[in-house]
């Protein structure tokens, strides 16, 4: 039997001493290398050690890999930059360094669609922010907008690290650029966990929805003692920038929720109705709701007396999948509704007035809430439907000074240059201004629809006969107006509306429209960017 030389010759190496020794030190080194990769890993999974963790937990909040664990699908997070760290010199931090900082970042799946989300680490550094933590979020934003994947940042934060001075206040900068360049790409998602305070609130405040975990998670400016030192104001932290505060004062939120793990599960219920990106169209699921149900109920739900209040939300629940409705900003601005939803497994955006909260005017604060959803919207191919049912604006000093004309012109502005497919139901008072602003025939409405119960006129009947009548109007002549604008007739003969349709077969013709329009192509004129009333 004979061997050929490519078979003996690795035999031949090993037998010279030389030869020998090389590979010897060479595995060592390999195993010392494999040796050093696990403990650093140990280490970065260990995040600032067992006492922070006690430590967090005993707040009542989880840690960022928990966190991360319990948003994605199992087994699904590929994680990067573990073994990333600081890079600062000064006041002794070149001697104490963690394993991937005070951040986690990656990507992983949200029902079975990839998301790109980072998860401060409050047991490093509290949190704070590095160059070195600031790269890692940049690089996971990069990477969403390469692929077209939404952004998802649980903030829980110190703030800006203050041994790095100036660098630091770069890295903000940084993600503040790209939460600019990735706005109307895709989705971006702030969750509020704990502490964001100081510059870190601006890159929650550039995202499109912002959640906070009720009693752990704050977001200020300025922290109490600041506010206490120069305005003498005694104010805590819950007061000042607390969940309850932003979700039904400032508007700053968008909801909260009870702990951290209700908001990870009601995230992963939101991320549901989301495109990944404004290049994919709204997405479709299989629906066990016929498209075609009748809804007898909403032929009763609108009162005989026309002042007399009723909930908007019974009329979305009964149009609307499985009476399945996300509201956005429930909180806040009541008397406007937002939120998404599914008409024949397809996502939908409503907007409607709610007559149970101050009869369903517009004010500053509804205005506000109903424009920024409509423009998220707008941004990620969500067709809009517009159950109205509006008096008008709301009148009064406050207003005027706080600048309604310009806060009310936002949602006229964004109903007006949203292409998305718009679907409008008049349910009963469309008033003023405000039935313009409400997606009217006017602002490119594609389907616009009135129920027998709608009224479309510029005003109501006791204040229009009044003005007509210098005061001295009866109440013949108010039936006489009723009779004239106190139903949808005016508007349906001028086509201002398409149709008058029974409120049960709201489902079915939303539905058809929906299916309709869905091809639907709006050219605009090209513009650098519109000049928007903000």
């Amino acid at each position: 039997m004979s061997f050929s030389l490519s078979t003996r010759l690795p035999r031949l190496m090993l037998s010279l001493p030389g030869v020998r020794s090389c590979s010897v030190a060479g595995a060592q080194q390999t195993l010392r290398v494999k040796e050093r990769i696990e403990t650093a890993r140990a280490a970065a999974l260990l995040g600032g050690g067992v006492n922070r963790i006690a430590a967090q937990h005993k707040k009542g909040k989880l840690t960022a890999r928990e966190r991360i664990g319990l948003l994605c699908d199992p087994g699904s997070f590929v994680e990067y930059d573990m073994f990333m760290e600081h890079t600062c010199t000064d006041f002794g931090m070149e001697n104490e360094k963690y394993p991937g900082d005070s951040v986690v970042t990656g990507h992983g799946q949200v029902n079975g669609q990839t998301v790109y989300m980072f998860s401060q680490d409050f047991t490093v550094f509290g949190g704070s922010l590095s160059m070195a933590h600031a790269k890692k979020i940049c690089k996971v934003m990069d990477q969403a907008m390469l692929v077209g994947a939404p952004v998802i940042g649980l903030n829980d934060s110190g703030g800006a690290r203050i041994q790095e001075g100036v660098e630091s206040l770069a890295g903000y900068a940084d993600i503040f650029q790209r939460n600019v360049e990735a706005s109307g790409v895709v989705p971006q998602i702030s969750l509020v966990m704990g502490p964001c305070a100081g510059g870190a609130v601006y890159s929650p405040a550039l995202t499109d929805w912002t959640f906070m975990v009720e009693d752990t998670s704050y977001l200020f400016i300025t922290g109490p003692d600041v506010v206490k030192t120069v305005t003498g104001e005694d104010v805590t932290q819950e007061e000042l920038g607390g969940a309850k505060t932003h979700t039904t004062v400032s508007g700053v939120a968008h909801k909260s929720f009870s702990n951290d793990i209700d908001a990870l599960m009601q995230l992963r219920t939101m991320m549901g109705y989301l495109p990944q990106s404004n290049r994919e169209d709204a997405p479709i699921r299989p629906c066990d709701d016929p498209w075609d149900r009748e809804v007898p109920g909403l032929n009763s739900v609108v009162p005989l007396e026309s002042t007399t209040a009723y909930d908007m939300l019974d009329v979305i629940l009964g149009v609307v999948d499985e009476r399945e409705f996300f509201q956005m900003m429930p909180n806040y601005a009541k008397n406007i509704v937002t939120g998404f939803a599914r008409m024949n497994g397809r996502t939908v955006g409503i907007v409607g007035n709610n007559p149970k909260h101050a009869a369903g005017c517009l004010d500053i604060n509804a205005s506000i809430k109903g424009a920024r959803f409509v423009r998220f919207c707008d941004c990620f191919n969500i067709p809009i439907i517009t159950f109205e049912d509006v008096p008008g604006f709301l009148p009064g000093t406050g207003q005027e000074y706080g600048g309604i004309i310009r806060h009310g012109a936002k949602l006229l502005y964004a109903y007006a240059e949203a292409t998305v497919p718009k679907i409008t139901v008049i349910t009963r008072k469309a008033y003023g201004g405000a039935y313009d602003v409400m997606s009217s025939k006017h602002l490119k409405g594609d389907t616009n629809y009135a129920w027998p119960t709608a009224e479309v006129a510029v005003m109501g009947s006791k204040g229009a006969v009044s003005i007509i009548f210098r005061g001295k109007g009866s109440a013949e002549q108010e039936q006489e107006y009723m009779d004239k604008f106190g139903n949808p007739f005016p508007a349906a003969v001028r086509g201002y509306v398409d149709d008058i349709i029974e409120p049960s077969s709201t489902r079915r013709r939303i539905c058809q429209d929906l299916e309709l329009l869905s091809t639907k192509k709006a050219n605009t004129p090209y513009k650098k960017h519109a000049n928007m009333p903000l």
